[in-house]
């Protein structure tokens, strides 16, 4: 019964859902799911960008000290398919291929290890504690996958350019690399792969972070489209290639054939600065933010994605 001054609507407008019902906590992901999907999105990705990394570290290796081998990248690119046939560009991707599935598994394994740790009570994860994250993420992967890796690859690419190329495949590559240097002599440049590495992934996980906090607001549950996630792993990749290319230059020079040249990193890094100029310190930036951007956006949609695929298959709440 209505009373005297008073109107009830018989009509009442719903409550908005998101007030009524909060978002809840986020969604972690178990470090075993991350493994194995990392992996798997690290050995897709360099099969399809590894001729911009062949590219990119052949610029690298280019010292202006001896007359420069290449004028560009389409020169890079003209002589090594006139030397070698297109199959030239992918030389030394048997190296980077069996390295780039345990990095990205080691990469988003401890990510999401150390990150489930660092949220909040909402399963949220701040921007600098996504870098912090992808620092400790970056250090390990350098450590135990990227520097080896990453001294193979280098040497095998520096070798095609000699008069007779000593390594035959991978296998003989590495085996040739141990009977003369050691084990040690795989981890040529360790302090500038950390570095590299290190910081690498602090700025792409750092970057990531923002923008996904930035698009899911209020739910941290919120669905990503692979685009959107593929938009924001090339701006992270990008950022990353800009933050740390002399890094890579100097990690490069410390782990190709002619490295005993220098007595360390700090060592390296001056001479590149007194022999050939501010600008050797961003040489193969083009093709590396080609590579990058590619590589990223590609990781890390491979990477949701399967991530939502073993959410199905595999219970681990």
């Amino acid at each position: 019964m209505q009373g005297r001054g008073t109107y009830i609507n018989p009509f009442p407008r719903p409550r908005c859902l998101a007030a009524a019902a909060p978002a809840g906590k986020a969604k972690l992901t178990h470090p075993g799911k991350a493994i194995l999907a990392g992996g798997i999105a690290g050995g897709i990705e360099i099969c399809i960008t590894f001729p911009t990394e062949y590219v990119k570290t052949q610029l690298q290796l280019d010292e202006r000290a001896n007359p420069p081998k290449y004028r560009g990248i389409g020169d890079c690119v003209k002589q090594t398919v006139q030397g070698h046939g297109v199959k030239g560009l992918y030389r030394g991707l048997s190296s980077l291929l069996y390295g780039s599935i345990p990095k990205s598994a080691v990469r988003f394994g401890v990510f999401e290890f150390l990150s489930n740790r660092a949220r909040d009570e909402n399963g949220r994860l701040d921007s600098t504690k996504g870098l912090l994250c992808g620092l400790g993420a970056g250090v390990l992967e350098a450590v135990l996958v990227v520097c080896p890796m990453e001294t193979v690859k280098v040497k095998f690419i520096h070798d095609q350019t000699s008069a007779n190329p000593k390594y035959k495949g991978f296998f003989h590559g590495v085996r040739e690399i141990i009977n003369a240097q050691g084990i040690r002599g795989t981890y040529q440049g360790l302090t500038a792969t950390v570095l590299k590495q290190g910081s690498n992934q602090a700025i792409r996980f750092y970057v990531m972070t923002s923008l996904k906090n930035w698009y899911k607001g209020d739910n941290p549950n919120k669905a990503m489209n692979p685009i959107v996630t593929g938009m924001f792993g090339a701006v992270a990749g990008a950022a990353s290639v800009f933050g740390n290319t002399p890094l890579d230059v100097i990690k490069t020079r410390m782990q190709g054939l002619e490295a005993h040249k220098y007595k360390s990193t700090l060592d390296c890094g001056l001479k590149i600065m007194r022999h050939e100029g501010l600008a050797a310190f961003y040489k193969g930036t083009v093709p590396r933010l080609g590579r990058v951007c590619l590589d990223v956006a590609i990781v890390f949609i491979i990477y949701e994605e399967v991530v939502k695929v073993l959410n199905g298959v595999w219970k681990t709440d």
